[in-house]
């Protein structure tokens, strides 16, 4: 069993800047793709980004690309998301999931992923 926690969620600005971290409890992530979703109250959970585990390529969902950035230390077992010009709309429950299973088709897919932190929550105030 995989477990995974994240940290960093908190209260900023619009157009600051923020970084969450997700810990894995495993050796290394080498194996694993490594994602993002969020959630915002009466919204079901979106796809934010991934980072492959074959090839570590990275992908993200329209809403945050060139804005966010998804990046990963497989030895410290660490994921991060690099979260920049953060909007209102950014808020949300933000959860971090991995898969060792994962193909490109269904990379955006929340039942792709067998593991999920609790979240960790971002306010973006206005």
């Amino acid at each position: 069993q995989v477990q995974l926690v994240e940290s960093g969620g908190g209260l900023v600005q619009t157009g600051g800047s923020l970084r969450l971290s997700c810990v894995a409890s495993v050796r290394t992530l080498y194996g694993y793709t490594m994602a993002w979703f969020r959630q915002s109250p009466g919204k079901e959970r979106e796809f934010v980004g991934a980072s492959r585990r074959v090839g570590f390529h990275t992908y993200y969902s329209d809403s945050v690309k060139g804005r966010f950035t998804v990046s990963r230390d497989n030895a410290e077992k660490t994921t991060y998301l690099q979260m920049a010009e953060l909007k209102p709309e950014d808020t949300a429950v933000y959860y971090c999931a991995a898969s060792q299973t994962e193909v490109l088709s269904n990379i955006a897919a929340a039942r792709a992923y067998a593991y999920w932190g609790p979240g960790t929550p971002v306010t973006v105030s206005s």
